[in-house]
């Protein structure tokens, strides 16, 4: 794995290079000291980032996660909101939401590795993720209200994924969860040991990478249009990008491929 970015960084940004398959990108919130909490230069560091990575055509997948063994995101750093005033309150929730945004939007899936706390922002954060993997030691929670501020921006997103009722109880009561919790409520598609989680990364790693890398792309933005559209829309849609399919080989190549294959078996 190859770093471009000094170690000290709040977020890093590293590359996992898989030769003819393209490249992972590792982003890691790198402040294990704080719990990896993500400060307000943190947040404009991570927007350039996850921006710059969107122009990366030979990238396959994203993976984020947290600077060592305890933390994967424990939130907005709580010492620097305490001393915020109106103008600083609406820049940084404007940025939580940059954050969020792209994420959700990136344009390859996104993959949390959730390797520990996983508080208030970084709940967001890994929802805006298309998979979400955890160890069994991760602990999440949306404990706003605890701190005199209510959950906002990605949270609209939580209702989503573990319904209304899980959704309304976490932010309203600001209770820690387990991971076992999480992945129970259907936040987590995989809860492991912390020994496995690499391991568990791989393996959606390796799937991916079989994938036709436009037919992810075009996939992911299906995904999106599903999410904004009616049904009858959203199927339009995904008409139209199934033929933009064919403006490249990949198609043709992948399906002769598997043709052939299949035919050696036979």
């Amino acid at each position: 794995m190859t770093k471009d970015d000094d170690a000290d960084r709040a977020v890093r940004l590293a590359y996992d290079d898989r030769g003819d398959a393209g490249r992972v990108a590792w982003v890691t919130f790198n402040r294990p000291h704080q719990k990896n909490a993500i400060d307000q230069a943190g947040k404009e560091l991570f927007v350039d980032i996850m921006t710059g990575l969107r122009q990366d055509r030979t990238l396959r997948a994203v993976v984020l996660t947290g600077a060592g063994e305890e933390s994967f995101l424990g939130g907005t750093d709580i010492a620097q909101m305490a001393r915020f005033d109106f103008e600083q309150a609406e820049r940084s929730a404007y940025f939580m939401h940059r954050v969020c945004d792209v994420v959700r939007t990136c344009p390859i899936p996104v993959i949390a590795r959730i390797n520990g706390y996983c508080f208030g922002s970084g709940m967001e954060i890994a929802a805006c993720a298309d998979l979400r993997v955890a160890a069994t030691h991760a602990k999440f929670g949306m404990p706003e209200v605890r701190l005199g501020v209510p959950a906002g921006m990605e949270a609209a997103i939580l209702p989503r994924l573990i319904g209304w009722g899980k959704a309304r109880e976490i932010m309203l009561t600001g209770d820690t969860l387990t991971a076992e919790q999480a992945f129970q409520m259907g936040y987590l598609q995989k809860l492991v040991l912390a020994s496995e989680i690499d391991n568990a990364v791989e393996a959606w790693l390796k799937s991916l990478l079989k994938c036709g890398a436009r037919a992810l792309r075009l996939q992911k933005r299906n995904m999106m249009f599903w999410e904004q559209m009616s049904l009858t829309d959203a199927s339009r849609a995904g008409i139209n990008n199934f033929v933009d399919a064919y403006e490249t080989d990949e198609p043709n190549r992948m399906m002769t491929a598997f043709v052939n294959r299949k035919r050696k078996t036979d």
